[in-house]
C-alpha cells in the first residue's frame, strides 16, 4: 500500500515541534458517510530494552470483524521518549507495516491520540496524513484536556476541552468501564469517530480493530526475534 512521503524521521526534538505545527493545519475534518466494509487497527509493542519496536496492522471485515489481512514491521527506535512525540517513535514502524498491506481499508483506528494533542498532531493525525484515508485516534488515557465524567452506560460521552475548544470525546464503550478518549485523526468528524468506535465495541472496552491489533502484536513480540 502506497503512502505519501511527507518528511524524514531523522530530526531533532526542536525540528519535530516545528514539523508538528506545520503539519497540523493539513489535518482534514470532513464528513465520512461511506458504508464501511473494511476497517483496520494499528498497534505497537517495544522490545524490553526499548531499542526496537514492532508495529502491526490488522484489516477486518466490518460486518463480523473477521481478520482479512495482518502485516507487521520491525524498526529501530531513534527518537527519545518525550510526551507529545509518540509518533516519532512509533510511526516509522507503523508505516513500514502499512506499505506491506494489499487490502486498502475504508478507515483506521489507531491506538493513540488524534488532534487531542498539544500541537494538534497526535499519532493518529500523523499517520493519517501519510496514508490519506479516514483515521481515528482512540486512546486508553488522556494526554491533554479537561472533561466531566460521562455517564456509566455504554454510549455515554462528554466533551474533551482544551483552551476553550472541543478536541475530542470521552466515550464510555461498555457499561461501568473506564472511558476511551476519541479524537479526529484525519478525514473524518468527531461524530463519525465516536460512532465508528462505538460500533466496533461489541463485547469489550476496546474497539475490535484495536483489540485484535493489540493481541496480535503482543503474540508477535513473544514469537519473533527482533
Amino acid at each position: 500500500m502506497q503512502i505519501k512521503k511527507l518528511h524524514s524521521w531523522d530530526i531533532s526534538v526542536k525540528e519535530a515541534v516545528k514539523l508538528q505545527r506545520g503539519l497540523s493545519p493539513k489535518v482534514k475534518m470532513q464528513g465520512f458517510n461511506k458504508k464501511i466494509k473494511t476497517i483496520a487497527g494499528i498497534d505497537c509493542a517495544f522490545r524490553a530494552d526499548g531499542e526496537k519496536i514492532i508495529a502491526c496492522v490488522v484489516v477486518l471485515a466490518a460486518e463480523n470483524f473477521d481478520v482479512i489481512e495482518t502485516v507487521y514491521a520491525v524498526r529501530g527506535v531513534k527518537f527519545p521518549y518525550i510526551s507529545g512525540f509518540l509518533s516519532f517513535r512509533e510511526a516509522p514502524a507503523c508505516l513500514a507495516a502499512w506499505e506491506k498491506l494489499k487490502t486498502r481499508p475504508d478507515c483506521v483506528i489507531v491506538d493513540g491520540q488524534g488532534i487531542a494533542h498539544p500541537r494538534r498532531l497526535g499519532l493518529a493525525c500523523h499517520l493519517g496524513l501519510f496514508i490519506d484515508i479516514p483515521t481515528i485516534g482512540c486512546a486508553k488515557s488522556r494526554l491533554i484536556g479537561d472533561f466531566t465524567e460521562p455517564g456509566l452506560a455504554k454510549g455515554s460521552t462528554s466533551a474533551l476541552i482544551n483552551k476553550g475548544k472541543t478536541i475530542g470525546s470521552v466515550v464510555r464503550s461498555r457499561d461501568n468501564v473506564k472511558p476511551l478518549f476519541v479524537s479526529v485523526g484525519h478525514k473524518c468528524r468527531l461524530s463519525d469517530a465516536v460512532r465508528i468506535v462505538l460500533d466496533c465495541c461489541v463485547k469489550y472496552r476496546l474497539p475490535e480493530p484495536s483489540r485484535i491489533a493489540h493481541q496480535t502484536v503482543t503474540k508477535l513480540k513473544l514469537k519473533i526475534e527482533y
